[in-house]
């Protein structure tokens, strides 16, 4: 029975009324309402005595006709009592699996699971479609399907990075991109709107960086160049001299001790290297993880490849995405947002 075939059945089910005899005879509404045909369990084994089963399950062993599924969707309301009419399931999220951070609510991975089985899961795979690999920057994609019972299924896909993970996780990039994905296809099944937690990294949502979560990036030193300032401007690599007359403190009476006074030394010329070609001074404030984070869930939602943004980034600053400052990096991000 193919499962075309099956959720054909399953629509047609949907509004049949079952009457429950006993804890194995059921009498099921025919379409019209003129007649019940009476489906009984075996066992493992369910017979119906409609036409379409006897002419299905010659060919097929499995086969269900939409009376028996209608009959796996319904349930006993409390005491089993003779010709008493059973209600359809109406499967709920607990509200134990929702939780509110700052003013929005998010459901947890193990209450859709829940709700998916309360549904009715048969099977749920998982595919793999890129591993995580330092060429494509540890970006990793699965895709899931989830089957119900009755022969629907729902596909989605899942993806993660370190730039979209919290640090404790960052190691196990292909497992939560397994998970991101099955808890898309669990949304889409159950008809849940809410956004999984497990698909985002707490961070941003809150705003506030952990030791936890974030790389701790250390703040440029407040101590400045000793010596003439616009020297070691010009050129950072001369050793500080003393701006003053080496004759001060001497009463300009020259240099007592004989010795000839060093001359002082003149600044280099400045490199003609644009400054937008070098790496980044120690003292310029670099991108922060949550930029780092934005950049690439921009481009992975505009389809740019992990290449073609870094290729995107050295065109437009003349640096590597990794040495861009947080000025840059602000920056870029507008243009990706601006982006078709």
């Amino acid at each position: 029975m193919t499962a075309k075939e099956l959720q054909k059945r399953n629509e047609k089910s949907q509004h049949l009324r079952v009457v429950q005899v006993d804890d194995q005879t059921y009498y099921v509404e025919s379409s019209e309402g003129k007649i019940c045909y009476r489906v009984s369990f075996e066992g493992d084994k369910q017979v119906c005595t409609c036409g379409d089963y006897t002419r299905g399950i010659k060919a097929d062993s499995a086969f269900r006709c939409k009376h028996i599924i209608s009959v796996y969707n319904s349930i006993p309301n409390g005491e089993v009592h003779h010709g008493q009419v059973l209600e359809r399931v109406k499967p709920k999220l607990d509200e134990r699996w929702i939780t509110t951070i700052e003013g929005r609510e998010f459901v947890k991975y193990p209450g859709l699971l829940d709700l998916g089985h309360q549904k009715g899961i048969s099977q749920i795979e998982v595919e793999v479609v890129q591993l995580p690999t330092a060429e494509n920057g540890h970006f990793a994609v699965c895709k899931a399907t989830v089957i119900s019972k009755t022969g629907d299924s729902f596909t989605d896909i899942g993806d993660a990075n370190p730039g979209n993970c919290s640090s404790k996780v960052s190691k196990h990039i292909l497992r939560m991109a397994s998970t991101r994905a099955i808890a898309r296809a669990l949304r889409s099944f159950t008809n849940i709107g809410m956004t999984c937690l497990e698909e985002l990294d707490l961070a941003d949502l809150t705003g506030n960086s952990s030791d936890s979560t974030r790389t701790r990036i250390s703040k440029p030193s407040d101590k400045r160049p000793r010596g003439n300032p616009k020297a070691q401007e010009l050129s950072p690599n001369i050793p500080a001299t003393a701006d003053k007359d080496p004759n001060a403190g001497n009463g300009g009476n020259g240099n007592k001790s004989g010795k000839k006074p060093t001359e002082p030394t003149e600044p280099k010329a400045p490199d003609p290297t644009p400054e937008s070609n070098k790496t980044q001074s120690p003292s310029v404030p670099t991108m922060s993880e949550a930029q780092k984070r934005a950049i690439y869930n921009l481009s992975r939602r505009r389809g740019i490849s992990v290449e073609e943004l870094g290729r995107m980034a050295f065109e437009a600053y003349g640096l590597e995405l990794e040495h861009l400052s947080s000025k840059d990096a602000s920056s870029f991000i507008r243009n990706l947002q601006q982006a078709a």
